[in-house]
C-alpha cells in the first residue's frame, strides 16, 4: 500500500475531530463539533481565515474534514469550492452545509494534482493538511498553479520545533532508549496519519519560494499547552498524568513561538 492510500485509509475511519468531538451527523452534532472547535481555536482559525472578508471571492479548501471552516466561508458569501482526499469527509461537509442551507462545490481529490484551471481562485484555504501529503512541495506547487495574482493562500501545517514535538520525542525517543531518533521519523510514526510531516521556518519558506510574500506565525496552542488531545491517537494515563503536572506559565513566558501550529500567508 503506498503513503497516499495509507493516508486516505487512516482518514476514512474517522476524519479530523469525528472521534474526539462529533456527537451525530445532524445539525445538532455540526454545532456541538463547531462549538467545540472554536473554543480550542478559534481565537487563531478567525484572524488567520479571515471568514469575514470572503464575500463574493472565489475560494479552495483543500483538506474539509468535518466542514466547520468550510461552513464559516459558505456563510460569508463565498463562491465556494471544496476537496477532500476521503469520502468521508465530502460527505461529512456536503451533508453538514445541506442542513444549513448552505451551498458548495464539494468533490474528492488529490492536493497534488488539483482538477481546476490555472488561476481559479481569489483565496486557497487548508488547516492541517497538506503536511499529511506524501510531496507537500508538489501540493504547494498546486496551490500556486490555481491561485489568481494578487490571490491569498492561507495555509497551516505543522511546526517542527515545537513543544508537542518535543514531547513526542520525550516519549517516543527517550523513554524508548532512542534518544537519537530524528523527529521527522518521529512526526512520520507517531502524530498522526502515517508520513506525517512538520516544518522549520526555513523549510516552510522554501516550500513556499514561488510567492512573492510570506508570513509565518507559530503560537502556541492548545496540543502544546495540553488543554486538549494531543491529536486523535494519544490518549491514557501517561497523557493524563503529564496534563496535571504541564509548566502551561514556564511554556508560555519562554516559548511562546514552539507552537504545533504553523501560520502561513502567502500573497501571489
Amino acid at each position: 500500500m503506498s503513503i497516499k492510500e495509507s493516508v486516505r485509509e487512516f482518514w476514512d475511519q474517522a476524519s479530523c475531530g469525528e472521534a474526539l468531538y462529533l456527537s451525530s451527523p445532524d445539525q445538532e452534532g455540526y454545532r456541538a463539533q463547531a462549538k467545540a472547535r472554536y473554543r480550542l481555536e478559534g481565537w487563531m482559525i478567525f484572524p488567520f481565515a479571515r471568514f469575514h472578508e470572503s464575500r463574493e471571492q472565489s475560494v479552495l479548501e483543500i483538506g474539509v474534514g468535518l466542514g466547520a471552516d468550510h461552513q464559516q466561508y459558505a456563510q460569508a458569501g463565498a463562491s465556494l469550492t471544496g476537496i477532500d482526499l476521503t469520502d468521508r469527509a465530502v460527505e461529512h461537509t456536503r451533508c453538514r452545509l445541506q442542513s444549513f442551507g448552505l451551498q458548495s462545490d464539494l468533490s474528492t481529490g488529490d492536493a497534488e494534482n488539483l482538477a481546476f484551471p490555472e488561476l481559479s481562485f481569489d483565496v486557497v484555504y487548508s488547516w492541517g493538511v497538506l503536511h499529511h501529503s506524501p510531496d507537500t512541495q508538489k501540493a504547494v506547487q498546486e496551490v500556486f498553479r490555481v491561485l489568481k495574482w494578487g490571490g491569498v493562500a492561507r495555509i497551516m501545517i505543522y511546526h517542527k520545533w515545537s513543544v508537542v514535538g518535543f514531547m513526542l520525542w520525550l516519549r517516543y525517543g527517550l523513554m524508548s532508549m532512542r534518544p537519537f531518533r530524528s523527529l521527522d521519523d518521529i512526526y512520520a510514526r507517531h502524530l498522526e496519519s502515517p508520513g506525517t510531516k512538520a516544518y522549520s521556518r526555513s523549510e516552510a519558506l522554501k516550500l513556499f519560494k514561488d510567492f512573492t510574500y510570506v508570513e509565518i506565525k507559530t503560537p502556541l496552542a492548545h496540543g502544546d499547552l495540553l488543554v486538549s488531545s494531543v491529536g486523535q491517537r494519544h490518549r491514557g494515563l501517561l497523557l493524563s498524568v503529564a496534563r496535571s503536572i504541564w509548566p502551561r506559565w514556564f511554556l508560555r513566558r519562554f516559548f511562546p513561538d514552539n507552537g504545533l501550529t504553523m501560520l502561513i500567508t502567502a500573497y501571489k
